[in-house]
Formats: structure tokens, C-alpha cells, sequence
């Protein structure tokens, strides 16, 4: 199981790096950088060496260019040091903003199931929080690795240059160096994972009070919000505790071994180098004595790669998720519009029953088909697979007698528009919340026309600037009106053959009702309609109502057909007229 761990970890780490290598060049930079820097530690040992020895001996010849020398190794490491850290900065950075791009990327090819599986604050922290943890890992653990690792190097060559018996009593202590390692790693990336957890947890709470702040402060939730986000930070300060705790008993005792290790040194060194001169006995010591900074610096890096191990990990769940199928490999620019549902069941894959139940339903082109019925009948789910959010498992759906699967993703989506209950607006101008995504590239003349057959120009150009006014997060400053009616531009200028409304006019006032009406009316001529409604007034005129209950289709036909019937929709129209009369 151990070695299963190590393993992965070790390929965790081997696909970071990949993202280091396309930068090899700065990185090489970088690395002769550090190398300077390294040099100049048992260089300062010499130079100790060189002034004791200078000083001791009758002849000071030379002793006045020592301080040059002292001044010429500074510049030196601070030249190395600045060549080392900004060429490193720079691939950190370049890391960063591949890694957030390729995730946000992957977020937009996913299926609306995994966002339905996934909490959206670990969604959000992984892009901002996980991602810098693992440029710990890519790039700060490896400038300590680099630039320690080159110091340790130079000093344990100059003490084996110097007396190579006395070296050898570090490598008595590296197997203690060794086991302390191995398990500081292994805890820190599980107390690592741990405080990513929390992140995520802090995000999505925050998350829910900046989007529901208006629901947190009718029904009085400010201390219920509170309390558990307290309780999330506080989960976080107490891995955080673990994770300094493990580090801060971690380095003294690392220090204290290589202390020991001195002492015996020191002791072993006056015996054996006795008959060395002060000057190679005090750069020896001084040598010796810089050597625990860069162990222990190696030792905290190690515990930075498996913090950045653990982020990555989170990160390349992410990336190695499946995208949104797409097999279809059949195009067109333009259907008619006919879809037939035939034999159709489906279960989400949480749930344990079947969410639709042999739907058979034939819509022909250009008609309007209302579904109707209780919450939770199967409305939204049905109308949710036509532009294939969901895959269903029996039965068959065609259009214009193709299977929807057979088609392109892109160009099926591209013959359907979507208006929504909640409607999604963008932090933008009016204009390019119309002509969003692929309708990018629009004409302000087609932006115009659509948003005045929406009934939306009217208050458009009372806005401070027009078309081009910011409407803040999710168009905060507009009514629920006016939103739908932009979401009902955006649906007008794609222009698509197929119009999907679920619920578009269920939150709104009369008035707006009105406008929307009176704009549906446009947006449906020679469209094929699925049209979603709780308010069966909105409907009456549809070609075919459609009555669903428990995820069965239980009556079907006109308005008049299904009075006439006395069926489920006359009693469920009969209880809508009776509460709009005593209203």
C-alpha cells in the first residue's frame, strides 16, 4: 500500500514538472544563478581561512585586498540570488496561469452532471487556491532543492577536501535525516489535503451568502451563516495547527540531530586536526557549521512538494475527468424542427427511481407544445434532454428522424434556444449579454431588432448608457422583467428553429407577464415550441398540452380537448381559475 502511495505521488510529481520543462530555459538560468549563490558558502569558509591564516603568519602580504574579496563574494551571491529567484518567479508564474486556464478550460467541457455532483466552492478554491499550493511544489521547493541542494554539494566538498575522515560523521546521521523525511512527507500531504478541503468548504459557504445575501437577510440567516462559517474556519485553523505543529517539531529536532552531529565533529576535529594551523581549523568548523541551514531548508522543501502533491492531485482529478460525450458526427445548419420521443425512460444516476417513464410524444414542426402537471412530474428533465444536458438510457429521441446522439454537440445545440425561469446574465454591457457566446460577432443592427421584438428597448434606453450599461453580477441593477425579457433578446437573435421556455414567465408581475406574452407571440412563429408552465392561462393557445405526472404523460391534447375530457388538467385549470378569482 506504501509503495502503491509513494508510486503515485512520485507520478503526481512527474506530470507537474512537465509544466516546468517547456520553460527550460529560464529555468537553466535560474539553475546557474543558484550555483553561483551555492558557491560563494565555502567560499566564505576560505576567506575566514585565508584572513586567520594572513593574521597568524609575520608576512601580511596581501591582507589588504581581503576586503575587497569579502565585498566581491557578496555581489556575487546577490547577483546569483536575483538570477535565481526572478527567472523561478517567472516559470512560477507561467505555471500558474497554464494550470488555471487548463482547469477553467476543462470546466467548460464537463457535463452538467458533474456540476450537479460538485460543490461549487471546491470548484472555485481548486482554481484559486490549489493552484498556487502547487507552484510549491514546481517551483519554490525546487529553488530550495537547487540552491540548498548546491550549497550542501560545496560544503560537504570543501570539508572532504579539507579532512575527509572528520566528513564522515555526517553520513552517519543521514539514515535519522532519512526516516524523519519520509514521515513528516507522508503527514503533511494528508494534513495538505486536509486544508484544502477546508478551503473549499470557506468558498462555497461564502459562495452561498454573496449569491443568496438576499435570502439570508429576509429570513434572518446572518447568524445561522455565521455560525457555520465559523465552524468551517475553524476546521481550517486546526489543520493549519497540525500542519505548523508537524513543521515546527520537525525542524528543532532536525537541528538537534545535526547539532549532535556537530559536537562530534568538533570533538573528533580537535583530536585529529591538532596539528592543523588556526586558519584550516576555524574554516573547517565554519564550513561544518554552515552545513545545517541548507539540510534543513532541504527538509522543508520536501514538505512544500507534498503540500503542492496534494493540490495537484485535486487538480488532475479535475483534468482527467470525462468531457461531455460527443460522438455525433452529424451536422446541419438549419433542422425543421420535428422531434419525436419514442419509448423514452430515464433515471439520474443519484436517484434511485426512474425520473421519466416511457414518454412517447411526436412534436411536429413549428407547433407549440405546453407540458403541465405538478412539481417534480419530469417537465424539466425531458425538455433538459433535448440539447443533451443529460444522456438518457431507453428509448430513443429524434430529430427531424436523427438520434439526438448521432449529432455534433455544437451543431444540435446551435438549433436550440433555452429561456429559463433563472435567467443568467453576465457582468457585462446589455448588448453583449444579447449577443452572448457564439453571437458574439452580431451587428448592433440585429442587437437592436432582437431586443425590440423582446419588448426590452424601452427600458434599454432609459439605462445611462444604453446598450452599452453594465448590469452588474447576474443583472442585479434590472428587474425580474427586464431580465427575462433580455434572456428573450438573446433567445430572439440566435434565431434558432427550436425554442425551449421553461418556466419563462412564472416569477413575473402582469405587466411584465404582458410584455413577455406579447413577445413570446413573435419569438414562436414558425418555431418549434417546448413551452414549460405552472400558469396554465399562459398556455391555453398551445397545439398540444401535454399533462405529466410521476414522470408519465397522462393526457394529452388542445385546451378544449382536455376541459372537455375532465381530466387532470380541467381539475388542475379548475384550481388555478378558482385562486386567481379569490386573488
Amino acid at each position: 500500500m506504501k509503495k502503491k502511495k509513494l508510486k503515485k505521488s512520485r507520478q503526481i510529481y512527474r506530470r507537474l514538472m512537465r509544466y516546468v520543462f517547456p520553460h527550460w530555459k529560464l529555468f537553466l538560468i535560474s539553475i546557474i544563478g543558484y550555483a553561483l549563490y551555492a558557491s560563494t558558502q565555502p567560499l566564505f569558509a576560505m576567506v575566514i581561512k585565508h584572513i586567520i591564516d594572513t593574521l597568524s603568519s609575520e608576512v601580511k602580504e596581501g591582507m589588504m585586498y581581503l576586503p575587497l574579496l569579502f565585498v566581491g563574494l557578496f555581489f556575487v551571491r546577490g547577483v546569483g540570488a536575483f538570477l535565481g529567484n526572478y527567472f523561478l518567479a517567472r516559470i512560477s508564474a507561467n505555471v500558474i496561469h497554464k494550470l488555471r486556464c487548463e482547469i477553467f478550460k476543462q470546466y467548460t467541457v464537463l457535463s452538467t452532471e458533474y456540476f450537479d455532483k460538485n460543490n461549487s466552492g471546491y470548484m472555485i478554491s481548486r482554481i484559486t487556491h490549489n493552484v498556487g499550493e502547487v507552484t510549491r511544489a514546481t517551483t519554490d521547493s525546487v529553488r530550495s532543492f537547487v540552491r540548498e541542494g548546491f550549497t550542501a554539494l560545496g560544503l560537504l566538498g570543501y570539508l572532504t577536501y579539507t579532512n575527509w575522515q572528520l566528513s564522515l560523521v555526517f553520513l552517519a546521521i543521514a539514515p535519522i535525516v532519512a526516516v524523519m523525511v519520509a514521515y513528516v512527507s507522508k503527514r503533511m500531504k494528508r494534513l495538505s489535503k486536509n486544508m484544502q478541503e477546508t478551503v473549499g468548504e470557506m468558498t462555497h459557504i461564502t459562495s452561498e451568502l454573496v449569491t443568496g445575501h438576499r435570502v439570508v437577510k429576509s429570513f434572518g440567516g446572518e447568524a445561522y451563516e455565521n455560525t457555520r462559517f465559523i465552524e468551517s474556519s475553524l476546521d481550517n485553523r486546526k489543520q493549519f495547527l497540525k500542519l505548523t505543529m508537524t513543521m515546527s517539531i520537525h525542524n528543532p529536532l532536525m537541528q538537534f540531530i545535526v547539532s549532535l552531529a556537530l559536537a562530534g565533529l568538533m570533538y573528533l576535529a580537535l583530536i585529529i586536526m591538532k596539528d592543523a594551523g588556526p586558519g584550516e581549523f576555524v574554516g573547517y568548523l565554519t564550513a561544518a557549521f554552515l552545513l545545517p541551514r541548507p539540510i534543513r531548508q532541504l527538509s522543508d522543501a520536501n514538505a512544500e512538494i507534498q503540500r503542492g502533491i496534494a493540490a495537484a492531485e485535486s487538480l488532475f482529478e479535475v483534468m482527467d475527468e470525462p468531457k461531455e460525450k460527443d460522438d455525433g458526427e452529424y451536422k446541419v445548419d438549419r433542422c425543421s424542427g420535428k422531434i419525436q420521443f419514442k419509448d423514452l425512460s430515464f433515471k439520474y444516476d443519484s436517484a434511485k427511481e426512474l425520473a421519466l417513464k416511457n414518454i412517447n410524444l411526436t412534436v411536429k414542426p413549428g407547433q407549440t407544445v405546453a407540458l403541465v402537471g405538478a412539481s417534480g412530474g419530469g417537465k424539466s428533465t425531458l425538455i433538459n434532454l433535448i440539447p443533451r444536458f443529460y444522456l438518457y438510457q431507453q428509448g430513443s429521441i429524434l430529430l427531424d428522424d436523427v438520434e439526438l446522439n448521432e449529432y455534433q454537440l455544437v451543431s444540435l445545440r446551435k438549433n436550440i434556444a433555452l429561456v429559463t425561469q433563472h435567467v443568467t446574465l453576465f457582468n457585462d454591457t446589455v448588448a453583449n449579454n444579447i449577443a452572448y457566446g457564439s453571437m458574439a460577432d452580431s451587428s448592433r443592427e440585429d442587437i437592436l431588432a432582437a431586443a425590440n421584438d423582446a419588448y426590452a428597448t424601452e427600458f434599454i434606453e432609459k439605462m445611462p448608457e444604453g446598450f452599452d450599461t453594465q448590469i452588474g453580477e447576474n443583472g442585479v441593477r434590472l428587474s425580474g422583467g427586464q431580465r427575462q425579457r433580455l434572456a428573450l433578446a438573446r433567445a430572439l437573435l440566435k434565431d434558432s428553429p427550436i425554442l425551449i421556455l421553461d418556466e419563462a414567465t412564472s416569477a413575473l408581475d402582469t405587466e411584465s407577464e404582458r410584455y413577455i406574452q406579447a413577445a413570446l407571440s413573435k419569438v414562436m412563429k414558425n418555431r418549434t415550441t417546448l413551452v414549460v408552465a405552472h400558469r396554465l392561462s399562459t398556455i391555453e393557445s398551445a397545439d398540444v398540452i401535454v399533462v405529466m405526472e410521476k414522470g408519465e404523460i397522462v393526457e394529452k391534447g388542445s385546451h378544449e380537448e382536455l376541459i372537455i375530457k375532465n381530466g387532470v388538467y380541467a381539475r388542475l385549470h379548475g384550481l388555478q381559475f378558482k385562486e386567481s378569482v379569490l386573488g
